[in-house]
């Protein structure tokens, strides 16, 4: 494929192309046809804000949710125009986007899979949202970008630290902006030898969900390749509060590393005072 010639309206087509074959709700046969649901009709056009408003994650999604209002008043030329200033293309200028104004819905994941991909179905079929964002959970990143695949809808990650948003579980439709976990880890490797040494025995903690499982894959291979050894991985339950039961194991290891594959302040700080 060359990318000098891809363009946006290629790319939606491609990807309403790869999900035509799939068994599709009615209010979804569309984007076989047209190559873009919900096209955008009048004078505005509805986004999708879907984060987690309930559930372990729903600090983090209570900022996500304030910064994507913050953004629709720049786009529709209220306030100070934020961000928008600091462009060197003036496509945005405060009119909306493309003349339209900006109008949005929001659905909460509630930090589920299940309930994240009905919030945003419910976003696409009822509201006419042509693009979904948000999510703190790349398990819900990675499940809705699959919806939003599957509609002929954009998909634009939210926060997703996971290699399989866009690595194994890529779709044509999905697109981030945030590093990956192979990311934090060739970064962090370096510093982590330079303060401790090469010689470090390692335990890790990992929320068990895509993000935690491949966090910690990536960590083990960039610390291992410097010298560190990997004694142990357990995972725990993403919506786990108390961590005491597993600090023991981790005091009687021989470990002098504790490595916490875990998203979130309260998570963090309840393993941290455990310790």
């Amino acid at each position: 494929m060359s990318f000098s010639n891809l363009t946006r309206r290629g790319l939606i087509k491609t990807g309403a192309v790869a999900g035509a074959g799939l068994a599709l709700p009615t209010y979804l046969s569309a984007a076989a046809h047209s190559g873009f649901t919900n096209a955008p009709q009048g004078d505005t056009v509805t986004l999708g804000f879907n984060v987690p408003q309930s559930g372990p994650y729903a600090d983090e999604g209570a900022d996500e949710l304030r910064a994507f209002e913050l953004a629709v008043e720049h786009l529709n030329g209220m306030g100070d125009g934020g961000m928008l200033q600091t462009f060197s293309s003036k496509a945005l200028d405060g009119t909306g986007i493309m003349g339209k104004k900006v109008q949005f819905v929001t659905g909460d994941t509630q930090t589920k899979s299940d309930a994240a991909r009905a919030s945003a179905q419910s976003m696409i079929q009822k509201d006419g949202a042509i693009m979904i964002s948000g999510g703190s959970s790349s398990g819900v990143a990675v499940a809705v970008q699959g919806l939003c695949q599957e509609a002929g809808v954009l998909f634009m990650a939210g926060l997703t630290h996971s290699n399989d948003t866009t690595g194994k579980d890529k779709k044509a439709n999905g697109f981030r902006h945030f590093f990956n976990a192979y990311m934090s880890a060739a970064a962090l490797a370096p510093v982590l030898k330079n303060l401790y040494g090469d010689d470090r025995k390692v335990y890790s903690l990992t929320a068990d969900y895509t993000w935690g499982w491949t966090q910690q894959e990536s960590i083990q291979a960039a610390t291992e390749a410097m010298g560190w050894e990997t004694i142990n991985d357990v995972r725990t339950p993403l919506a786990a509060t108390d961590f005491s039961s597993y600090i023991a194991p981790v005091l009687n290891s021989g470990a002098d590393v504790l490595v916490l594959n875990h998203y979130g302040g309260n998570m963090v700080n309840s393993l941290t005072n455990a310790v």
